[in-house]
This record gives C-alpha cells, structure tokens and sequence, in this order.
C-alpha cells in the first residue's frame, strides 16, 4: 500500500526557487555534461476530461520552454487505452527520451512499463495521479483533502434536510485512477455516520454517460424523491449525473458535488444545476510538474523541486509537490477561477446566464 508523507504545502515562492535550481547550471543537452538537447515526453491519459488538453498539455509546455528553450517535447494521447498508453511508453523509451511525464491511465498497468523505462535510465515523473513502480518524482493536489472539500460541501447544502433523512448517491471516479480511492476515502471521511449511501457506484474511465446510466439506475432504486444529495467525484460525472436527474423531472435537484472546474461545470454551478466544484490551480501543478520533468531531463537532484515526499507501490520514496485544492461555490468563483485568469466572465455568463450572473455579482 501506498504510504503518504506529507509535509507542508508548497508555496509559490519555493516553486519559483525550484525553477531557478533547476535552470542553474544546465549544460543545453540530454545529461548534464552537456550533448544533445533533451527530449521530454508527456503522456496523457484521455481527451474524456477536458483538463488534460485544453489546461494541463499546454501548461506544461509552455513553462518546459521557458525553463529549457533547447528542449524538444514528445506529445501523445492514450484517449483512455490503457494498451494504447503501454505502446507510447515502449515508444518514448526506444527513441531514448530525458525524461517522461505520465498521467497514467491505469497506474496498475503502466507498472511495468515504468520499470522498462528505469532501466533504461529514464526518469519518469508521475502527473496528477500516482503511477506504480520506480518513479523518480510526483506532483499532484492531496485527493484526500479534494474528498474533505466534497463532503463538507455536499453536507452544507444538505443543511435543511433532517439529519436522519439525508440519503445521497456516490459516483465514485475510475478504481483504476489510484486517485479516484484517494477522494472517496477523503469524502467518505466526511460523510460516513452523517449520510444515507444509498448507491454507490464505480465509473470506469470517468464516463459521463456511465454516470448518467448508473444515475438513471439510483432513482429507479430509490425512487424520484428520495435522492437528497449526489457526491460526483469529478465535473464530467456531475454533468452526467445532472442530465440522468432532468431527465427522470427531479425537481428541484440535489446538491451535486465536482472537481475540475470545468467551464460548464462553472456556468452549471451559476445556473444553480450543480452545487459546487473543486478547483485545483493547473499552473501551480503544471509549474511544479514542469519544473521536475527539466530537472530529471538535466540529470538534477529532484528534492530541490519536490520538498514533500511518496512511497508508490513497487517503488522507493521520492521527491513530492503536493498542492492544495480549493472548493469552488457560486460566491467565490470570482474570486478564484476569474482572479487566477482561468475564466474571464464572459467566458462564463453566456446569454442564458445573464440573469443568474449578474445575481452571483459576475458582472
């Protein structure tokens, strides 16, 4: 089992020391006497979750560039396969890469996969999701505290519903995402002995319209009023979750849980169809994976980027950045999501909006 150290969340000033470390001293090539110029991989999992392609990819590859104007970078897609991922990973390690990035699909199956590429010298950085085997390094957000944030939240907006009476619907993320057993833990933390789990549901690859099935399938069971809160682990999964909803007429709906902060995630938590979401800075993250992806290319001590620490399964302790999520509502999307540049609101209070935006003081 995974054992976790956590430390003390990093700030932005000890991200930005870490980037000065690690582009001190490069020698513009592959290893750290100097040669070729060094060639990053970065494997994402799917284009299911918005994040990975429209925050993440370029996130990453604009601060790689800042920190490493010589590096080339290897882009690739797994669209959710997990053989597809294995495949790119036997290709990033047969061109002989510096360095790889990898948002696992399944970090089970990519086990061996890691190993290859320890073997053959190249570090492997694990992205927003634990990978199995000998990484040299991980940042992500703390899943549990994404799962705490979550749970208050939903028993919040439960708050005038008696406390004998309350029964939600769990739509729990992929059990393949070590994350995924991260943010229910967190939740369940909360909400276990304060709620009803009247179903609960595993969603394979973060399907929205596996979610909204298995929803579709709780109010069949449970029956139309009877559902006073959904915990979604994700935003894709309160979409799907919300659309089961409309479609079987509950009304109102309960309050339902996210994370990601998509945008229509945002313009739902405005229209008051999803309660709230979770939000996890990409540029802290993407800073940080960035930051240690340079760094391992460049053959650098990775502690100096990573001050917090993790023990994946069939690996030995290595250096961490673990970042802290913050809960989204309608009274603080300004001051979150349109403060950090992530939405600008007109991004958000599309025409339909107009009225519910102006009310949330988005104007």
């Amino acid at each position: 089992m995974r054992t976790w150290m956590r430390h003390t969340a990093p700030t932005m000033a000890a991200l930005s020391t870490a980037v000065v470390l690690a582009a001190c001293g490069s020698g513009g090539g592959g290893d750290p006497d100097g040669g070729s110029s060094p060639t990053i991989g970065l494997l994402l999992p799917d284009a299911t979750t918005a994040r990975w392609e429209t925050q993440d990819r370029p996130l990453l590859e604009k601060k790689i560039k800042e920190l490493c104007g010589d590096c080339s970078i290897e882009h690739a897609n797994a669209k959710g396969d997990v053989a597809i991922q294995q495949e790119q990973m036997d290709s990033m390690i047969t061109k002989g890469v510096d360095a790889i990035v990898l948002v696992a699909v399944d970090a089970r199956s990519l086990a061996t996969e890691v190993r290859d590429a320890a073997t053959a010298n190249i570090p492997v950085i694990a992205y927003d999701r634990l990978a199995q085997g000998p990484i040299s390094g991980y940042v992500s957000f703390d899943g549990q505290e994404v799962g705490r944030l979550q749970g208050r939240a939903l028993l919040r907006a439960m708050s005038d519903d008696s406390a004998g009476g309350r029964q939600i619907v769990m739509m729990n993320g992929d059990p393949s995402d070590p994350n995924a057993a991260q943010f229910k833990k967190g939740a369940l933390s909360v909400l276990t002995g304060r709620v009803k789990i009247g179903k609960a549901y595993d969603t394979l690859q973060w399907r929205p319209e596996t979610a909204n099935m298995n929803m579709s399938g709780a109010l069949a069971a449970l029956g139309v009023g009877n559902i006073h809160g959904v915990y979604a682990a994700n935003d894709g999964l309160a979409s799907g979750s919300i659309s089961a909803l409309k479609a079987n007429k509950v009304e109102p709906l309960p309050p339902v849980t996210g994370q990601d902060a998509e945008l229509g995630a945002v313009q739902r938590i405005v229209g008051g169809d999803q309660y709230m979401t979770v939000y996890k800075p990409f540029g802290p993250e993407a800073s940080a994976g960035a930051t240690m992806a340079v760094a391992a290319a460049r053959g650098k001590a990775l502690d100096q980027v990573g001050k917090d620490t993790v023990r994946p399964t069939g690996g030995k302790q290595v250096p961490a950045v673990m970042l802290t999520p913050v809960a989204v509502t309608v009274g603080n999307i300004k001051g979150t999501l349109v403060k950090d540049g992530i939405y600008t609101v007109e991004q958000i209070c599309v025409p339909r909006l107009e009225t519910a935006c102006s009310k949330a003081g988005l104007t």
